[in-house]
């Protein structure tokens, strides 16, 4: 058997190296009342802009096929936990904006009216190494007054067996009013892991076992990360021999960076800049500490990055991740 010669062993090495890391194609599908999203002719996700209180993601499928999401309210699966049914996998959405609640549902969460977010139409979509949807939003208070508007882009793209998706809001007020985004821990950029992802629990006064495990940019671990500060968190757990991992990371130029993390261990995973109060209640900082206000006509946008990895942090090098994201890569 002859021996390859090392330059071309290197340039094969290399080769695979290449093709490992190489993008894949996303294709784009859009129907009445989603589109789907494909990334190297598998679905990722579909995003979904009728039928719910708010656009969302649903399902988020690892590269080898494993579900990352809970599935209620959208389907029934056994052994899910059915506690707030309005975490709808992927999606932004906040509890106080001018005292109408667009995060929660019916008679759940806080005293505000519930409002809807309301598709407004597409901008643009397109396939390609990455597949971009661009869409307007209408924020909707019960008696029909429009209470703000967004512009909302999402890049989808793929890197060898790793997943992103990139997420900018521009959140808009309207000519002849501010718009306050309210100091409260109910919100905002969020994903409702699969039950199989959640740390160790309790549902209804019950200890629920668990093996996910979050960690952020600043070495804070477990239950200890919830309401603490940093560039990026990273949530990790096994299955089958595999360990899956979901990290969101906030871009610099987001107000209050490093955000705030609601990392709850029933598998509610969401970066919040506007609940100060509530994340840190040791300071007892006065109600309304952390509100935001958008002058009237003016805009506030947020930039946020799902990585969908396997392997834990340092495997999936988050922190490098994180360093391409804030250098706009």
């Amino acid at each position: 058997m002859k021996l390859l010669p090392c330059s071309l062993l290197a340039l094969l090495v290399s080769g695979c190296s290449l093709a490992a890391d190489s993008p894949t194609n996303v294709k784009l599908t859009k129907l009445d009342d989603r589109v789907r999203v494909e990334i190297g002719g598998k679905l990722f996700t579909e995003y979904f802009f009728k039928g719910a209180s708010r656009p969302y993601c649903y399902p988020v499928i690892a590269a080898d096929g494993t579900s990352l999401v809970r599935d209620f309210p959208m389907k029934q699966t056994e052994g899910e936990e059915h506690d707030h049914p309005h975490h709808r996998a992927l999606m932004f959405a906040h509890a106080d904006a001018n005292k109408i609640d667009f995060w929660n549902e019916g008679t759940s969460g806080t005293r505000f009216p519930k409002g809807s977010t309301v598709h407004d139409g597409f901008i643009d979509t397109k396939d390609g190494a990455a597949g971009v949807i661009r869409v307007r939003n209408r924020w909707v208070a019960p008696d029909g007054k429009q209470i703000a508007s967004d512009e909302t882009t999402m890049r989808f793209h793929g890197r060898g067996d790793a997943r992103f998706i990139d997420y900018t809001i521009t959140i808009k007020a309207q000519p002849g009013e501010p718009l306050v985004m309210g100091d409260n821990k109910d919100g905002t950029m969020a994903i409702r892991v699969a039950q199989w992802m959640t740390p160790p629990h309790k549902h209804q006064k019950k200890d629920v076992a668990g093996n996910g495990r979050y960690v952020t940019a600043a070495g804070i671990t477990g239950a200890a990360a919830w309401g603490t500060r940093a560039a990026w968190c990273d949530l990790t757990a096994p299955r089958n021999g595999k360990t899956y991992g979901i990290a969101i990371l906030d871009h610099p130029q987001n107000i209050r960076h490093p955000t705030w993390w609601m990392a709850r261990d029933y598998g509610l995973f969401t970066a919040n800049p506007f609940g100060q109060k509530d994340f840190e209640v040791a300071a007892k900082h006065p109600p309304g500490k952390g509100d935001y206000t958008i002058p009237a006509g003016g805009s506030l946008t947020l930039r946020y990055r799902f990585y969908f990895h396997f392997g834990d942090d340092k495997a999936a090098k988050v922190a490098e991740r994180w360093a391409e994201f804030a250098a706009g890569k």
